[in-house]
């Protein structure tokens, strides 16, 4: 799934690069339902300017796509560790309250994580999704997920990605989701080998669901907080899947969006970026998707009765027992792409 969507990505890019026709169009590489289409469908509206999404299915995917300079892409939801990372090697724009004035509503540390390139954009923690129906009980441990259940055998969807992929089982062995050594990760590799008989796909949750020979037959999976409701939307099934942190702690994880420094409409694209990040806009589209904003103006807007909800706004022990992702090293990020490529052997 992964090569397509970079496929698909590369065509609509030259697409776009083109045919003049698209002049007045923003390409936004984004994950599948990630953004309110009403905020988008306004800016459209106010500044006759189309955003066209171009979706990705995991970390791996995205960075492919902005390594590639042909690309065409003038904004980007990137991860904090990668904005720290493209933003110095020049591949994404520097941001100031002087391009992009809504920042000023960003407490200096959400803004310090994505390192001057990006804008805060949604935060939240890796957990388990399961279906309620198929799984009485809630899980509450990483061994729920890594050690399934037998009636689980074939009903679970891992994540192909060589940081998300080892969350779980480096929790579980006490050790930082950060390791680079080769002893801890060949541990990991042990407690994955285990699990891999149970494993169904290895496809982020969220696309493996609208797999026809797939999506039914998931029932327990690795998701970011607020893939619940997505997967309850594209199932037709409200309420049914529900997400749980496991007690052992956590990634924390903060998403930032961000506008390249090749893009051929970059005043067009700081606007845009400007717009989203609004309080306004903020609290809308975190409204919309059930998750938390980094905004703080945009907290006030935001119901009390979400922003009390323990599943969209982690309590302060959860945060307290979670990690923050941190730059690997070349070797262990081929290192644990390759432990990922070995899992079909297991299965």
């Amino acid at each position: 799934m992964r090569k397509t969507l970079i496929a698909v990505s590369a065509a609509l890019a030259a697409q776009f690069a083109a045919s003049p026709g698209h002049a007045e169009t923003l390409n936004l590489l984004i994950w599948e339902s990630y953004i309110d289409q009403n905020i988008l469908d306004r800016w459209t509206e106010k500044t006759g300017v189309a955003v066209n999404q171009i979706y990705y299915d995991s970390g791996d995917a995205r960075d492919e796509v902005l390594s590639d300079p042909s690309s065409n892409i003038d904004l980007a939801v990137i991860g904090e560790n990668g904005a720290d990372l493209f933003g110095k090697r020049g591949i994404l724009e520097p941001l100031t309250e002087t391009n992009v004035p809504s920042l000023k509503d960003y407490k200096p540390d959400w803004k310090a994580r994505c390192a001057g390139y990006a804008m805060p954009y949604l935060w939240g923690t890796m957990g388990i999704v399961y279906r309620s129906d198929m799984v009485k009980t809630t899980p509450t441990s990483w061994n729920d997920l890594m050690s399934p259940a037998p009636e689980l055998k074939k009903h679970v969807a891992m994540y192909d990605d060589h940081n998300e992929a080892f969350i779980a089982p480096l929790v579980l062995l006490g050790k930082s989701i950060n390791a680079n050594d080769n002893e801890t990760l060949k541990a990991a590799f042990e407690v994955m080998k285990k699990q891999a008989p149970f494993v169904l796909t290895y496809d982020y949750v969220i696309t493996s669901i609208q797999s026809p020979e797939n999506g039914k037959n998931i029932y327990m999976a690795l998701a970011y907080s607020g893939d619940q409701h997505v997967l309850n939307d594209k199932a037709g099934t409200p309420g049914v899947w529900r997400y749980a942190v496991p007690k052992e702690g956590t990634l924390s994880w903060l998403d930032c969006m961000a506008v390249t420094a090749a893009s051929p409409r970059k005043g067009l694209a700081l606007q845009l970026l400007d717009f989203i990040g609004s309080a306004d806009n903020a609290a809308a589209n975190a409204e919309a998707l059930t998750m938390p904003t980094a905004n703080e103006k945009a907290l006030d807007l935001i119901p009390a009765e979400m922003r009390s909800n323990r599943e969209i706004y982690p309590p302060a022990e959860i945060l307290a027992k979670s990690q923050y992702q941190k730059e690997l090293s070349v070797q262990s990020i081929q290192t644990r792409r390759r432990i990922i490529s070995s899992m079909a052997n297991f299965q």
